[in-house]
C-alpha cells in the first residue's frame, strides 16, 4: 500500500470519477481502476459500488476518504517536528491563470527547482473560479490567480500585484485615445467567466463605452494572440511579466480610476506545504521586481 493510492481515492471523492482523478493524477482511467481494486485488496474491504457503469464510492467509501486525507497530510508534514522545516522533496500541485503561464510561472518554478532539484511541479491552467474551486477541494495546493470575490476562513489569501487596466491595440493603432479607438475598432471581449472579463466590462459599462464585439476568447493569452494580428482591440490588464508577444502590444492608459487585477496566491488555510508555497511566492516576487524595478506592488 502507497501514498498515492490514498490521494487517488481522495481525488475520486472530489471529481466523482475515475475519469476525472486520472487527469488529477496524470495516469490513464484504467490504472486508477487497477489502484483501486489493490486498495480494496490491501484493506480487504469493498469501497466501491461497481453495479453501475461508472463506479461509486459505497458508504465505506465515503467514510474511508476522511481517514485518507488525515493519513496524506500525515505523511507531507511528517519532519515539520523534527526539523521547523517540511522536507522539499515530492510534488508541488499549482494551478496557474493563463496569462502567469508563459514567463511568471516558468520563470518563479526555475528559481524554486534551483533551491529544490528533486521537487516535481504539476502546473494547471484554468480561470479563476475554478482554481478557487480545486484550491478549496484539496486537488491543488495552490493557486496564482486573480484575487477572489471573497476570501473564506479556511482559506489563505497573498496578493502579490496589482495589474492596471490597459486598453491593447496592435504596434500599428496611433491613437492614443482610449474612447475614439473602441468606437472605430472591432473589439475582442474576455469571457464574462473570468476575473478580467468581469472587470473589462464594469469599466465598459460605467463609462457607457459602446463597442463592436466581433470575438470572444476564453483566456488572455489567446486574446492577446488575436490583438496582436490586429484583429481587433481589448481591454486587458497590463501584464506585471510579459511574454514577448504581449511586450510588442500597445498598453494605452484608460485614465483615472482605472480598476486593476489583483495577482496573489491562494492555498487552503491548512495546506501541508505552506512553507514550499511561501518560498514559491518569493520567487514570484522576485521575478515580478525585476519586471517591474519602479514600483513596489
Amino acid at each position: 500500500m502507497t501514498i498515492s493510492l490514498f490521494k487517488t481515492v481522495i481525488a475520486i471523492s472530489e471529481c466523482g470519477s475515475f475519469s476525472g482523478a486520472a487527469d488529477i493524477m496524470c495516469v490513464t482511467q484504467a490504472a486508477v481502476g487497477q489502484q483501486m481494486r489493490r486498495l480494496e485488496a490491501s484493506l480487504g474491504v469493498k469501497l466501491f459500488d461497481r453495479s453501475e457503469k461508472i463506479p461509486r464510492l459505497n458508504q465505506l467509501g465515503k467514510s474511508f476518504v476522511p481517514k485518507a486525507k488525515e493519513v496524506v497530510v500525515a505523511y507531507e508534514t511528517i519532519l515539520d517536528d523534527l526539523t521547523g522545516d517540511p522536507r522539499m522533496i515530492g510534488e508541488l500541485s499549482l494551478g496557474a491563470v493563463p496569462s502567469t503561464i508563459r514567463e511568471l510561472i516558468p520563470r518563479s518554478a526555475k528559481g524554486l527547482m534551483c533551491l529544490y532539484p528533486d521537487l516535481h511541479i504539476r502546473v494547471v491552467p484554468e480561470l479563476s473560479p475554478r482554481l478557487l474551486e480545486q484550491v478549496e477541494q484539496g486537488t491543488l495546493d495552490a493557486a496564482v490567480m486573480s484575487e477572489p470575490l471573497r476570501v473564506s476562513d479556511n482559506l489563505n489569501w497573498m496578493p502579490f500585484y496589482k495589474e492596471k487596466l490597459v486598453l491593447l491595440t496592435a504596434p500599428r493603432i496611433k491613437e492614443m485615445d482610449p474612447r475614439k479607438i473602441l468606437a472605430t475598432m472591432p473589439y475582442i471581449r474576455h469571457t464574462r467567466h473570468a476575473a478580467v472579463g468581469m472587470l473589462a466590462e464594469e469599466w465598459l459599462s460605467k463609462h457607457d463605452v459602446k463597442v463592436n464585439d466581433t470575438m470572444e476568447m476564453s483566456s488572455l493569452e489567446n486574446l492577446v494572440s488575436m490583438v496582436s494580428h490586429d484583429l481587433g482591440v481589448s481591454v486587458g490588464p497590463n501584464v506585471c511579466v510579459p511574454d514577448p508577444i504581449f511586450r510588442k502590444l500597445n498598453k494605452i492608459p484608460l485614465g483615472p480610476n482605472t480598476p486593476v487585477r489583483t495577482l496573489g496566491i491562494l492555498t487552503r488555510a491548512d495546506c501541508s506545504k505552506l512553507r514550499l508555497v511561501m518560498e514559491l511566492l518569493a520567487q514570484i516576487k522576485k521575478v515580478v521586481q525585476q519586471e517591474n524595478p519602479d514600483t513596489k506592488d
